[in-house]
């Protein structure tokens, strides 16, 4: 033990109560029931202590306490290379305690006054290394006051003081402490005051190190200065640390700046923590520069690859001639050309002046609605066919043309992966069923429903063609030369009312067409100039490509007026009229539109075959005559728009199964629309625009802008996780990349009809590539909001986000922009390769009939 005594004792009121003494902290003070007396100084060194503890003062008194001793191990030439603790090491204060243990009895003390707690001594370690087991004690502690009004004694001093601490590279811990390092102040009884803690020290640290036990700074902070004190490791300069990276530690404490740090992800790259996007932008000087040696190289890549279109495919796409005219010179400085010619005409001429009538397949050759011909023979070949035998026919034509299951199912399960790809398998499909049937009436069928002799023997009764869209077949009955009926073929004018079904379904991929071929050329020159049905045929396709599924009542419109406005002034002179007509649906409600063929008045007709401009005079403009037909307007519903609805002409003997539509009657029609109808104020067949050039170079801009752009997105998705590039990669199988190939396939393609038909592809696959890009904003948006709600619940880490200032949107917006764009000029496109000749939308009668 220490003193009773000594340079901390405790001090005595007169009722003598005592305060505690002091050593490593001040004495508890000691209080009566009006005055107070201070506790025992604080003396000593705490760098290097060597002083006893000090009692509480009351030297006379049986109830004296003393200090706590001195306990010294190892010393400043010969320090413990190791030191470790497993049970007490204490130098404590003396407690009081009233009763006095004399063997086995307690005697209490008689007194009056109440001594206070003594203070810890000193506790003095020369060593290299500690270790202190978890159930040790190291304690240097002031003692407490055993009578009410005492005051604790003041907590002693322990000193480690380390030799040859290591640092850098070959720093070890020095001290490993799992049990107790006690020094605090005892406590006073009632009134008495507590005695304060004393002190634990440690041999001044070097740079990098702090504390007690040389322990290394934390991360983030660094230490250039000698000491122990915590407040020595500063904090690193916060502009010195990159965007996502956090400080880390090293071994032997951090000294000087910049502090070391490291990226939070390995998908970051040092030493500016960017991604591979970044890295790449920062590389060519930043944002900016990036953007515009970026923009300035897809310029020049965009008119390298114009020119090389237009060395490439720009003989293609010039317009075509127009239609050989009657009467029009042949170039005889090519004899073989010539007759080559001759052959083609005379074999037209022979087709058409032996065809009888042409029958259509019903249905739009889709695998659920296949094509089908009806059983019982129509009117116009009841005479030229045996029926039974017509009914067989009809039956294994039908079962050729009908879909296996599975051609619809792979068709259900593109249409999932991919719509492009299942347009591109059904457009295959009804290629081979249209070869097939060729085949079959061409050379496996026996023509055995034919009258005549000579088509049997020669199969040349019954051809079967179709539409470039392949969705409106139909089927030529042609004379074999030995029926021997002088009413056969009918003319033209025998013929009407006559119709014309339109291909297509007013879609984008397949737009309502009028199909015109030699045979109904040849038969309408009966009656019209052939420049005159060219020309309409023509500008009644062009108003049909603008019509749309699902605003028909709207669309339709245009192509009425046009009828009324342009096509009858001019067929009037002519003795024909063409009005539009809807005839009758299939099993699912498939309406078929198309042009029914009325002559007008006997009596008004004037044979015009001479005149070869078909346009009108004035004076014939002011006869032009009537038509006696009857209109039906009571259209209310889809079900009025039956085979009970009938087009009639008084004057002539048959009656076609349709309904005629004008401006009143086509808001009754019923239309149809799905899911995709929105997507058609996108895709769209519009009117040519003309600048064919500049319009190919906006669209090699953009194609090439898109696929930087697809590859900059991937690579930002990159830096957030490989799964989110999985996901927009094959969220629709490489949806997001094909558009760049398909792109380059359509504008280098020969021919304008193949080129359109490649451009409306890259148009159905670069929307379709929207569903990848809005793929891509969600993992963006999900990333960031939970690296958000990450950084705020974690305030200590310095907050970072895995897109810059919050545009992780910058890249998927501007696809969406691009694509968008895109759209339009592939709209404008299409329809510069579709019409070349920008007068068939031309209001003006005269300009459109004289161009």
């Amino acid at each position: 033990m220490g003193c009773t005594g000594g340079l901390g004792h405790g001090n005595i009121l007169s009722n003598g109560i005592c305060s505690g003494g002091g050593h490593g902290g001040k004495g508890g003070k000691a209080c009566s029931s009006d005055y107070c007396v201070k506790g025992g100084i604080s003396y000593g060194n705490p760098d290097l202590p060597c002083e006893l503890g000090s009692g509480s003062g009351n030297g006379s008194s049986t109830g004296t306490t003393a200090g706590g001793g001195i306990i010294v191990i190892g010393s400043l030439e010969h320090p413990l290379s190791s030191l470790s603790i497993k049970g007490s090491v204490n130098a404590d204060g003396e407690d009081f305690d009233p009763a006095i243990r004399r063997g086995k009895f307690v005697i209490f003390d008689n007194f009056t006054g109440s001594p206070g707690g003594g203070s810890g001594g000193t506790i003095l370690l020369f060593l290299h290394s500690l270790a202190i087991d978890e159930s040790a004690i190291l304690s240097s502690i002031g003692g407490y006051s055993g009578i009410s009004g005492g005051g604790g004694g003041g907590g002693g001093r322990i000193h480690f003081h380390w030799s040859n601490i290591p640092t850098g590279d070959v720093y070890q811990p020095i001290a490993t402490v799992k049990g107790d390092i006690q020094s605090g102040g005892g406590k006073g009884k009632g009134l008495g005051g507590s005695g304060a803690d004393g002190t634990i020290s440690g041999k001044a640290c070097p740079k990098g190190l702090y504390g007690t036990f040389c322990e290394e700074c934390p991360a983030g902070t660094y230490k250039n200065a000698t000491g122990s004190d915590s407040s020595l490791c500063q904090v690193c300069p916060v502009h010195e640390l990159p965007h996502r990276a956090v400080y880390i530690s090293v071994r032997g404490g951090i000294t000087e700046t910049p502090c070391p740090y490291q990226c939070v992800s390995d998908r970051y790259h040092m030493p500016d923590c960017f991604t591979a996007l970044e890295e790449l932008i920062y590389t060519f000087g930043g944002p900016w520069l990036f953007g515009l040696l970026l923009t300035g190289l897809l310029v020049l890549l965009a008119l390298v690859l114009s020119v090389a279109r237009m060395k490439f495919v720009g003989v293609d796409e010039l317009p075509g001639p127009a239609p050989t005219q009657h009467g029009s010179q042949i170039d005889h400085s090519f004899p073989f050309l010539e007759s080559l010619n001759e052959v083609l005409e005379t074999n037209r001429v022979e087709e058409s002046q032996s065809h009888v009538h042409r029958m259509y397949f019903i249905g739009p050759n889709t695998f659920s609605e296949p094509w089908h011909l009806p059983h019982t023979p129509s009117e116009q070949i009841h005479d030229i066919v045996y029926e039974s035998a017509f009914n067989t026919f009809v039956d294994e034509i039908n079962a050729i043309a009908a879909y296996q299951w599975w051609e619809g199912v792979i068709f259900s399960a593109l249409s999932v992966i991919g719509y492009p790809l299942a347009c591109s398998w059904q457009h295959w499909r009804r290629r081979l069923k249209l070869q097939r049937l060729r085949e079959f009436v061409r050379s496996e069928y026996d023509h055995a429903c034919l009258r005549s002799c000579r088509s049997r023997a020669l199969y040349e009764g019954i051809k079967v063609n179709a539409t470039s869209d392949l969705m409106l077949a139909y089927v030529d009955f042609f004379l074999g030369g030995d029926e021997k009926r002088t009413d056969l073929p009918p003319r033209l004018y025998e013929r009407l009312p006559m119709t014309l079904l339109f291909g297509g379904d007013g879609s984008y991929m397949a737009p309502f067409t009028l199909h015109n071929d030699n045979i109904l050329t040849s038969l309408m020159s009966q009656s019209v100039q052939p420049t005159t049905w060219y020309r309409l045929v023509a500008g009644l396709n062009a108003q049909l490509r603008l019509v749309r599924h699902g605003r028909l009542r709207v669309t339709l419109r245009p192509v009425v007026r046009w009828l009324e406005t342009h096509a009858n002034p001019a067929l009037s002179v002519h003795g024909v009229r063409v009005d539009l007509a809807w005839f009758e649906a299939t099993s699912i409600r498939y309406g078929q539109y198309g042009l029914v063929v009325y002559a007008l008045e006997e009596g008004v007709y004037q044979d015009t075959r001479g005149s070869i401009d078909g346009a009108l005079r004035t004076e014939e403009t002011s006869r032009v005559p009537t038509v006696k037909r009857e209109h039906h307007s009571g259209l209310a519903s889809r079900a009025d728009l039956s085979p009970g609805g009938r087009i009639e002409n008084n004057c002539l003997r048959r009656k076609i199964q349709g309904v005629s539509l004008d401006v009143n009657n086509l808001q009754m029609l019923d239309e149809k629309r799905d899911i995709f109808y929105l997507l058609s104020f996108i895709l769209q067949n519009t009117k040519p625009v003309g600048h064919q050039d500049l319009v190919g170079l906006v669209i090699s801009m953009l194609l090439l802008g898109d696929f930087s752009l697809v590859l900059l997105t991937l690579l930002q998705l990159y830096s957030i996780s490989l799964v989110d590039v999985f996901l927009v990669l094959f969220i629709l199988p490489f949806g997001i990349l094909l558009p760049f190939p398909v792109g380059i396939n359509a504008l280098f393609s020969h021919g304008p009809r193949r080129s359109a038909g490649l451009a409306r592809l890259y148009a159905l696959w670069n929307l379709t590539s929207f569903i990848n890009v809005v793929v891509a904003f969600l993992c963006g948006y999900i990333h960031y909001n939970s690296q958000s709600s990450s950084s705020k619940r974690q305030p200590s880490i310095q907050p970072w986000n895995i897109m810059d200032d919050n545009e992780w949107w910058i890249f998927p917006a501007g696809l969406v922009l691009c694509k968008l764009f895109q759209s339009q000029l592939i709209n404008w496109h299409v329809a510069n390769l579709e019409i070349q000749d920008r007068s068939l939308y031309s209001n003006d009668f005269e300009l459109f009939w004289q161009s």
